[in-house]
């Protein structure tokens, strides 16, 4: 099949898949967490700091223009990657964590409070929960969740619907796909649900950036959030991107150099557009970085990416279904490339040390998920 061909055609580009882990070849399955660098990502990261490394919007001298032109250039490759209109509504953060965190201060800050609902699913990531239990205790909101149901974490969208009428949701914030489970999300439908109703919607897509088109204008979210490094591209990197409309509201959340427009001893001025939210020195090499990954996947296809991702996903489904005591969560078809799974009484951190002797990588733990877990009965998979 085609989507067999995928990863042999560009498994050559990642170095670090050529070595020999406890004398087997390395089988890298830990993708869900930190996807690793084509070359072409870190030539470009090397030749940045060899040739053009300066501090940006600061200087008008020759390397600090080429190093903000490179910075800017990687906003306006990051808009094209999501289809946002404009540049403008790209903020370069650390990752999708800090993402969250600043709507979950700037936004909620100044539109929430008492009695208004924050609502999110059962199957959230840390990083899309508790910032929001932070938020509501702050503005004292009510943080209320979407039930999942079974192993398969199905979600009934409808009845959500209803709890925008019935009652007074002011912000959805939802995974894209689920990085345990692999649910896949209808995101179009649900921010539309959500718009319906004058919600406004935050999609976290750390798990879905780099593995499915995605174009934010046809999707028709507010917030949507993802992490460099799980798109081939650097730590320490990562997008958000905001309504234009609702941006153009938004008060920043960390403050100092680079950010105003003008400073007085008595108070400050911001500087419109993104360039408000990116206090300090940013993560130059890092916004470099990025774009040349996004470049490198969108030369692939993401579309033959989501298709080998399904096809690989629906095989190591099927393989792992034979094996006596195996419990697989997540959807049985409709699922994304990442498979959870719990072997008989193996607790997972054995199973994994002990793949990890022949050369195998695997994540095992409760993937910054332990609420889930915990619902589940589960303490890892």
């Amino acid at each position: 099949m085609a989507t067999d061909l995928l990863a042999c055609t560009y498994r050559g580009d990642f170095p670090i898949l050529d070595q020999k882990v406890n004398g087997f070849p390395l089988v890298y399955l830990d993708n869900a967490a930190s996807t690793q660098h084509p070359v072409c990502v870190i030539d470009e990261i090397s030749r940045y700091y060899k040739e053009d490394h300066a501090n940006v919007h600061r200087g008008i001298h020759a390397l600090s223009s080429r190093a903000t032109k490179l910075y800017e250039e990687a906003r306006v490759c990051v808009a094209k990657f999501l289809g946002a209109a404009s540049s403008e509504s790209i903020i370069f953060t650390r990752g999708t964590t800090e993402g969250i965190n600043l709507v979950a201060s700037s936004w909620a800050g100044a539109n929430l409070g008492p009695g208004d609902i924050i609502l999110i699913t059962e199957m959230e990531h840390h990083a899309n929960l508790i910032p929001w239990q932070m938020a509501a205790r702050r503005t004292r909101a009510s943080l209320q969740y979407i039930p999942i149901h079974g192993d398969e974490g199905s979600v009934d969208w409808s009845l959500v619907e209803q709890r925008f009428t019935d009652s007074p949701v002011r912000l959805l914030a939802f995974t894209h796909i689920s990085n345990s489970l692999g649910c896949i999300h209808p995101v179009r439908e649900i921010c539309a649900a959500a718009r319906r109703h004058g919600v406004v919607t935050l999609v976290d897509a750390a798990q879905s950036a780099g593995h499915a088109p995605i174009n934010v204008q046809e999707l028709g979210c507010d917030f949507l959030v993802f992490s460099g490094h799980k798109c081939c591209g650097p730590t320490g990197i990562g997008v958000l991107y905001g309504n234009p409309e609702l941006l153009a509201d938004l008060a920043p959340y960390q403050f100092g150099g680079e950010m105003i427009s003008r400073v007085t001893y008595e108070s400050a001025e911001w500087k419109p557009g993104p360039h408000r939210f990116e206090a300090g020195t940013p993560h130059i090499a890092g916004a470099v970085g990025l774009a040349i990954a996004l470049d490198y996947l969108q030369r692939i296809g993401r579309s033959a990416i989501q298709a080998s991702d399904h096809h690989l996903g629906q095989l190591a489904y099927q393989k792992l279904s034979t094996l006596a005591g195996i419990r697989i969560l997540g959807p049985k078809t409709d699922r994304a490339g990442l498979v959870s799974f719990q072997l008989g009484t193996i607790h997972a951190h054995d199973l994994v040390a002990y793949a990890d002797q022949f050369g195998i990588a695997m994540r095992g733990g409760h993937h910054c998920n332990q609420p889930l877990m915990r619902k589940l009965g589960l303490q890892a998979t």
